[in-house]
């Protein structure tokens, strides 16, 4: 069962229903984003992302590979070193 119903006007207008807008958190002047997934319109409120959307932006191609403690330790002490060397 829909949520809400929205009319489109003549100039391609709709109106956000109360409902939907209580739920969104928005109000005049809040951007909403239109996206196509799955076949489907999706509707949200700009820069709410969920963590599979940032997930998916930040590692496009899966998960990252894993490295064990001894090589992030060393990774920071080239950092530190690199970062604090006289130029």
């Amino acid at each position: 069962m829909p949520l809400a119903y929205s009319k489109l006007t003549a100039q391609g207008q709709i109106s956000v229903p109360a409902d939907v807008r209580r739920r969104l958190g928005i109000g005049p002047g809040s951007v909403l984003e239109w996206e196509e997934h799955a076949g489907e319109i999706v509707v949200r409120r700009a820069g709410r992302f969920s963590s599979e959307d940032i997930h998916r932006a930040i590692f496009p191609a899966g998960q990252p590979k894993s490295h064990t403690l001894e090589e992030l330790k060393q990774g920071l002490r080239q950092h530190v070193r690199k970062s604090n060397a006289r130029h």
